[in-house]
């Protein structure tokens, strides 16, 4: 009996992402029980039947689903429909961040949650917040996921007074005579976070179901969510819960998820780690909790553990080789110990016990010396031959010898082009010129062979990937548009690639996703226009996507032909 396809695609610019042949072109697809069944004309065309839903791209590209690699999913979708917004659009100055707070309505659990404020846009954000709304606890998280902002309500109702503790991997902004001041930076906002209740799930389901349908509308099927567990308190809004966690499982079970989601779980928040709270954690059986209740790995899995090296640049705790910033910092490592060699003692440690696990190590570096500590880490380990495939997060590196070990030993890499781009020139202030031109060495990483990829840290940035793409290629910031000689600068192909079948290989999946070949599952997108070349590569913003489809299920369709480089206006320009 002749085997007709479910869906079909003609007449497009079928991008299959083969690993084998980049370059592969084809100009029609077949989708049949979830999966790509043909390509090219003739064999689409044999399986064409008369139930088969036909779909004539006119001429515009398919590619596979994206992937974000890097994507705080409960953070962004609370940022964005659970929160109230403090973005530039909604608050343009403190003045009106001020405004917004003063007219916002109580939440049910009689805190207002704010979330979007930028530093870099609006100045400093000492004292801001610390007598607005008197009676009324409020936070407002930046939206970089390394600050937030409290009321002397919420200082007391978390019991921080002048008599509080400096945190390890944190800092606590006081004034001159020592009391804090609201402003609460890495590690140190879990004193905050830690006294708001809980998210209530009916909050939660909402906002993640609507991210979900927008991630789809921009043609993303795959995602990885980097800390969600009992250490939620420590990472930007706190919402990853475990209970956000298990959430997710309830969705999947619902056959409500249509995104592929990977977690990593999170037992030590943006400072402090140890190799207690992860040993802890990793004896909790939370790693099995989708896996006890059947889900399907393909559809939700538990692949490992986020770990906080340092911090980041601009609150001088990223770890650096060589002094940089106003304060002249090397920073450190935000693991807990007394000296440098404590510390990545601890962080080996740390390292041992998530390979022992068989667990995925994803570890947040942003300083060259963190970045180099963590690669030894992960080779003191073992990385069982490369197979664990353990990851730094965000990355730099002093030279290219450090890229090469990674490559040699099957150590993933995961960076963000579009907060280098938007970030770009308060980086270069802090950075220096020269550490800046050569931060995300993306054609570097590409020649000595490592597995990079390029993802959003939504909410940090914007989730819309072709604005990533656009960055990979141009890595031009707001005030410069990109040098064309840039030696760090790649093909807008090759960071489809890493947004792709790149991505896939973090996640262990480029066996059935990641690519547009026979037997691969269908997650695919098809965009208004044919893909651009380089040298006109922000058309792709005006691509807009007319159908994205996840495991062969359309999950979103668009009944106009173009549609514009959208913000989501709940995300911030900066990082």
């Amino acid at each position: 009996m002749q085997e007709f396809a479910d869906l079909v695609i003609i007449n497009a610019e079928v991008h299959t992402m083969d690993p084998s042949d980049p370059g592969s072109l084809t100009d029609s697809v077949a989708v049949r029980n979830g999966l790509v069944a043909a390509l090219g004309r003739e064999d689409v065309d044999a399986m064409t039947g008369p139930g088969t839903v036909t779909v004539d791209a006119a001429g515009g590209a398919v590619i596979p689903g994206i992937n974000d690699a890097h994507l705080h999913f409960v953070s962004a979708a609370m940022a964005s429909y659970g929160y109230v917004r403090l973005d530039a659009a909604a608050a343009p100055d403190w003045s009106a961040v001020v405004k917004v707070i003063e007219s916002a309505p109580v939440g049910a659990d009689g805190w207002i949650r704010a979330h979007g404020w930028d530093e870099v846009a609006l100045g400093p954000a000492v004292g801001q917040l610390l007598e607005s709304r008197p009676g009324t606890p409020v936070v407002a998280f930046d939206q970089t996921g390394h600050q937030l902002l409290a009321n002397r309500e919420a200082m007391q109702l978390a019991g921080v007074t002048a008599a509080t503790a400096d945190v390890d991997g944190g800092v606590v902004v006081r004034g001159r005579d020592g009391t804090p001041t609201g402003l609460f930076q890495d590690g140190a906002m879990e004193l905050i976070s830690r006294a708001l209740p809980p998210v209530p799930e009916e909050t939660l389901r909402p906002a993640l179901l609507r991210l979900q349908e927008h991630l789809h509308s921009l043609g993303i099927t795959s995602l990885t969510d980097p800390g969600l567990g009992p250490a939620s308190a420590g990472l930007m809004d706190g919402a990853g819960s475990t209970a956000a966690l298990g959430l997710l499982g309830d969705l999947a079970g619902e056959d409500l998820l249509t995104l592929r989601i990977n977690v990593l779980m999170l037992f030590a928040g943006t400072g402090g780690a140890t190799a207690h709270a992860v040993e802890e954690g990793l004896g909790s059986g939370l790693a099995d909790a989708y896996s006890a209740r059947g889900i399907d790995p393909r559809q939700l899995r538990i692949a490992g553990v986020k770990v906080f090296a340092d911090g980041i640049p601009r609150s001088g705790t990223a770890w650096m080789t060589e002094p940089y910033g106003k304060a002249c910092t090397h920073g450190r490592l935000v693991i807990q110990g007394g000296t440098d060699a404590e510390r990545v003692a601890e962080l080996h440690r740390i390292l041992r016990l998530i390979d022992t696990a068989g667990l995925q190590a994803g570890i947040h570096a942003t300083g060259d010396a963190a970045t180099g500590a963590a690669v030894e880490a992960i080779l003191a380990a073992g990385n069982r031959a490369g197979g664990a495939r353990h990851y730094v997060i965000h990355g730099s590196f002093s030279d290219s010898g450090v890229l090469s070990t990674m490559a040699d030993n099957g150590i993933g890499y995961s960076t963000n082009p579009l907060i280098r781009s938007e970030a770009g020139d308060i980086m270069r202030t802090v950075l220096g010129e020269e550490r800046f031109t050569r931060h995300q060495p993306l054609r570097s990483a590409l020649h000595a062979g490592v597995q990079f990829n390029l993802a959003s840290d939504a909410p940090v940035t914007s989730p819309d990937w072709r604005r990533t793409i656009v960055a990979a290629v141009r890595r031009g910031t707001a005030s410069t548009p990109g040098d064309p000689a840039d030696p760090e600068r790649i093909t807008g192909l090759q960071a489809l690639a890493s947004m792709t079948g790149k991505a896939a290989w973090q996640d262990h999946a480029e066996h059935f996703k990641g690519s547009l070949l026979p037997g691969m599952a269908a997650d695919l997108c098809l965009l208004s226009r044919p893909w651009p070349e380089d040298e006109e590569i922000e058309a792709l913003l005006h691509s807009g996507t007319r159908l994205t489809v996840a495991g062969g299920r359309i999950v979103h369709q668009s009944t106009t032909a173009d549609t514009g480089s959208e913000q989501f206006s709940s995300f911030s320009n900066r990082s």
